[in-house]
């Protein structure tokens, strides 16, 4: 692939003092090689295709997270032209290295501080990570939630967000293992078990059966990978993809929404729904179809 000359710039991205940007694209092949004037956070949500860096292509997939430093050239391709048949999603998250300058002091924790002054410095290459406990997919889906559906005081909200996710980063390049690499791959396959059939009827039952590990432990392994236990992880994976399900079909009555996202109970999803998004699923679209005719209409 030919080397980069298009740069994107900071300036069409960063708005209102925020040096902060989320984003949710479908890849294709329209966009060139490019690199940019700020820094980027950039996760596989669905599919699988190619990463260009630089020189290098590399296969890509769902669950994988890249850091772009400044000026580094890059690029997503689908794997098959056709991106309705496979579409490769991936959340963006766009920032100015200034935006650390005073974050760095809230860290009590030197490690983190150091790797957040390293981020700052232009100090690190571009490099990527596995998210292997869902932790990275959650908060981008709750970052590009705050961002798109602002509230009181979602500047704050968003950058606590932000230094979850660098933290989060952090712990799956430089942590160690916690148990043998023949059970992490195990549990990994559970938790892609979950996040892909989270539709079906899942019970920490079904799934010590399928797989042959107890309950007791299943359920002990999901709170120390997730901080939650298998029915609140199963819960936030539901109302996760409900709120995509949401925008992705404005027209689809909230009933075919709730059963998509593996809900027989109407009275159930809306009360689950309103416990973690502090909102009904009306609402929820109601709020994103306006900030989209608001953003269209500061572009036109």
């Amino acid at each position: 692939m030919h080397s980069a000359n298009h740069t994107l710039k900071g300036e069409f991205f960063f708005r209102n003092n925020l040096l902060l940007y989320v984003n949710r694209a479908t890849e294709n092949y329209d966009l060139p090689l490019h690199s940019h004037d700020f820094m980027e956070l950039t996760f596989v949500a669905e599919g699988k295709g190619f990463h260009y860096i630089g020189q290098k292509a590399q296969q890509t997939g769902k669950g994988q997270l890249y850091f772009i430093p400044v000026g580094v050239s890059h690029v997503f391709r689908p794997s098959s032209p056709s991106t309705l048949r496979e579409p490769l999603v991936v959340y963006n998250c766009l920032f100015k290295p200034e935006l650390l300058d005073n974050l760095t002091a809230l860290i009590p924790d030197p490690p983190i501080a150091s790797y957040l002054e390293q981020i700052r410095n232009h100090q690190l290459p571009a490099f990527s990570v596995t998210d292997l406990n869902g932790s990275i997919e959650s908060l981008f889906l709750a970052l590009h939630r705050e961002y798109h559906l602002p509230q009181t005081g979602s500047g704050s909200y968003l950058l606590t967000l932000f230094i979850q996710l660098l933290v989060s980063i952090y712990r799956l390049g430089h942590d160690e293992v916690q148990f043998p690499l023949n059970k992490q791959t195990h549990f990994l396959q559970i938790m892609n078990y979950v996040n892909q059939e989270y539709a079906q009827e899942i019970t920490l039952t079904s799934l010590s059966r399928s797989f042959d590990w107890s309950e007791r432990h299943l359920q002990r392994l999901f709170k120390a990978h997730t901080g939650q236990t298998f029915h609140h992880y199963l819960q936030n994976i539901r109302i996760q993809k409900s709120c995509l399900l949401l925008v992705q079909q404005p027209q689809a009555p909230v009933q075919l929404v709730a059963e998509q996202a593996g809900y027989r109970d109407l009275k159930a999803f809306n009360q689950v729904f309103k416990r973690i998004i502090g909102t009904t699923p009306g609402s929820y679209r109601q709020a994103f179809s306006r900030k989209q005719r608001e953003a269209q209409e500061l572009e036109e």
